[in-house]
């Protein structure tokens, strides 16, 4: 019998095995010697459990470091279901598995049922909530249970406004995932949300943490505190003051500003029905901003005051130039103004005219003066421009220029109708007034304090020049009259201090587009001989069509009596030297 065949099939057979060994061979050089570095680095990979570790959101504190707003530090909890049927566990001297041993350690920290905890566990998302806002002592329960790359943390806050409603218009409020949606808390959002850190743990196949594996841990940098301007004190009593002014006399809505003269720090901007931010969403969103800041009226007379100023740094007038003053008053041009009261017809000086608020007497003192200088007048007071404050939502006004003027808006923009302002920016009329007439831009910002303590103070504008010395001071002395016995508002005088203001009431359409409602305001400086802040008033749409003198004027003494004693203000001790009010 021949071996030839034998011997070929031996042959092949070899040859076969000789090449499946080659392949393995080569197989195995390029796992370990090609592919090796990789796949050990994606195993390490799939071992690693990262988790990002948030900051701690800053603080925003008044002008005394009282707290506005802080943050205390939750923990929301989440599960990585797929590594959940891995996880074994001895309880009670019994081995678990799976869902039933992680609800059975988890259950009793978190207060649930393990059945219904055990459903949430299955699943296969690498991170479902499983609970929220957890306190730091519930978080350490759960650490301590040995549930590392399972049950994973995520470290968050909850914001605390110890202070209800008040400033709440002005702080704003933060989102479930602790960002700044509005005020100060979106405006300042970069300085407070801080910088995240990160976490990584080497866990094992049971997902057990390895003492001896890769733990890397970069700390979180904690947000900066913010130094608000605000005094909590007379921010508090300025929205006790505006509710009570606008429930009594059923306005939409009232705003109170108080600004430091010199300076431009706003220490109370409040609004009526205030928000608080703590439960923000109880207010509707149309009244969560600031209307000091976001709304606009006609400031009516108050907005005769940049006419005067205007007149006198001009020359076109002095406080004692005299004018026939009627109650009715038709133009050249064919143009008809009243004054708001009938009254037989006077010889007025212009400060007369101011503290009587004659409206037929402030169109002859405009007159004197071209449109565009009237109208440079009142863009450098600060009307038709946003004032820059740190508030979102801020609106510039309405001021057309003279080219866009009719007959008509060419005299009613002397007397404050036919423009809109805030009234931050009607507030800083009296304080570029009060500040001898340099305009310092408002500010709610004073600084920030970094994690090491360090305080950078916000860069401050300089103050831009709107008339002389001699001209504020006389506007002073005029607006002193305004309060006197013989001023419009003399319910804004108060007992021991000499105050300084101007009151305004103008007409606003209704939906039908008639005149039938009112707007009250008042800006005002105090003490007048040595100014310390000014403040402006608005009430808007009063119920009781009643004149400014009455609904405004005296929550300016309210709120200028609290803010003097506040701030440890001596009374006045001289008495104020008027100009005459009337031609002799």
């Amino acid at each position: 019998m021949s071996t030839r065949p034998l011997d070929r099939r031996h042959t092949i057979i070899l040859v076969v095995v000789l090449a499946v060994v080659l392949v393995f061979a080569g197989r195995l050089v390029y796992v370990q010697a090609l592919e090796g570095p990789r796949l050990a680095q994606d195993a390490r990979e799939s071992r690693l459990w990262h988790s990002t570790i948030q900051a701690s959101r800053g603080d925003i504190v008044d002008a005394d470091g009282e707290i506005l707003a802080t943050s205390v530090q939750r923990y929301n909890v989440g599960v990585n279901q797929r590594r959940v049927p891995d996880f074994t566990a001895e309880i009670d001297g019994e081995e678990k598995r799976g869902a039933v041993a992680v609800a059975a350690l988890l259950a009793p920290v978190l207060d649930r049922d393990p059945a219904e905890l055990g459903a949430e566990l299955v699943g296969d998302s690498t991170f479902s909530y499983i609970a929220r806002g957890l306190t730091p002592e519930q978080w350490r329960e759960i650490a301590a249970l040995g549930l590392a790359g399972i049950i994973e943390p995520e470290l968050t806050s909850e914001r605390i406004y110890p202070n209800g409603n008040t400033a709440g218009n002005l702080l704003g409020y933060v989102g479930r995932d602790g960002e700044g949606l509005a005020g100060l808390e979106l405006t300042m959002e970069d300085a407070l949300r801080g910088v995240p850190g990160s976490s990584v743990v080497e866990v094992g196949l049971h997902g057990h943490s390895i003492p001896t594996g890769q733990q890397e841990f970069v700390a979180a940098e904690p947000g900066d505190t913010v130094h608000a301007t605000i005094d909590r004190d007379i921010q508090y009593r300025a929205q006790q003051i505006i509710d009570d002014s606008v429930n009594r006399y059923s306005a939409q809505w009232g705003a109170i500003v108080v600004q430091e003269i010199g300076t431009g720090r706003l220490l109370a901007v409040a609004d009526s029905g205030a928000v608080d931010p703590g439960n923000y969403q109880a207010t509707p969103p149309d009244q969560r901003g600031s209307r000091a800041i976001q709304s606009t009226f006609e400031p009516g007379s108050t907005g005769k005051v940049p006419t005067f100023a205007a007149a006198l740094d001009t020359g076109a007038v002095t406080p004692t130039t005299s004018f026939r003053t009627p109650d009715q008053l038709t133009t050249a041009s064919g143009q008809t103004f009243s004054d708001a009261d009938e009254h037989p017809t006077e010889q007025l000086t212009v400060a007369g005219i101011l503290a009587t608020s004659s409206n037929t007497g402030t169109v002859q003192i405009g007159d004197r003066m071209s449109d565009e200088e009237r109208y440079e007048y009142l863009r450098a007071f600060g009307f038709g421009q946003r004032t820059g404050v740190e508030m979102p939502g801020e609106t510039p006004g309405i001021l057309a220029p003279p080219d866009r003027w009719d007959g008509r808006q060419r005299y009613t923009t002397m007397f404050g109708q036919g423009l809109a302002v805030n009234l931050l920016q009607n507030t800083g009329v009296a304080a570029t007034i009060g500040n001898g007439g340099v305009h310092v831009p408002p500010r709610l910002v004073d600084g920030t304090t970094d994690a090491t303590g360090r305080f950078h103070a916000r860069e401050t504008p300089e103050g831009t020049r709107v008339v002389s010395e001699e001209t504020a001071a006389e506007m002073m002395t005029m607006m002193e009259s305004v309060v006197s016995d013989e001023g419009t508002g003399v319910l804004g005088q108060l007992e021991g201090y000499r105050l300084a203001g101007k009151t305004g009431t103008a007409q606003v359409p209704d939906a039908n587009g008639r005149l039938t409602r009112t707007v009250a305001s008042f800006v005002g400086v105090a003490p007048a001989e040595e100014p310390r802040f000014a403040v402006g008033v608005v009430v808007y749409h009063p119920g009781h069509q009643v004149p400014s003198s009455i609904i405004a004027a005296p929550a300016f003494k309210e709120i200028s009596a609290f803010t003097l004693q506040h701030l440890g203000v001596a009374p006045t001790t001289t008495e104020p030297t008027l100009f005459p009010l009337r031609a002799e």
